[in-house]
């Protein structure tokens, strides 16, 4: 399974961001979360400007201020964060163009012969992703 740390990383840090600004009730830095997750503050840098140009988070300026989410955690799915990193989650090695994949070059008009397998897979696992808001995550701590 391809899931880049990209994705991981954003929803580790969204996920601390909501236990954290939920016992809070303030913004959280990016610092807190890099130092609690164990993520370099750079990273979180480039995660958080993706996740805040998908509306997901905004943020706050000034002393006190950090990260808080935009909406409210029940509008909010995992497979939102992840998709907005630009990474997604793929089972096969296929190219962009779905009528290619990557073993079977010799004939680009070829799938491979367990393509629909993974990219099943695949499906199943985005519509899992998608159906956990933030929200269950609390109520299911």
């Amino acid at each position: 399974m391809i899931l880049t740390t990209r994705g991981r990383y954003a929803v580790m840090a969204i996920i601390d961001l909501l236990e954290d600004s939920f016992c809070n009730q303030k913004p959280t830095s990016l610092m807190s979360i890099s130092k609690r997750q164990n993520i370099s503050l750079s990273y979180l840098e480039q995660i958080f400007s993706n996740l805040r140009k998908a509306d997901i988070v905004k943020s706050i300026k000034g002393p006190g201020g950090g990260y808080i989410l935009k909406k409210n955690p029940s509008e909010i799915t995992i497979s939102q964060i992840i998709n907005a990193t630009g990474e997604n989650i793929k089972m096969t090695s296929c190219s962009n163009d779905k009528d290619q994949c990557a073993i079977a070059k010799h004939n680009s008009k070829t799938k491979c012969r367990t393509h629909k397998l993974w990219h099943g897979l695949e499906q199943n696992i985005h519509q899992y992703l998608t159906s956990i808001s933030l929200q269950d995550f609390l109520e299911k701590k």
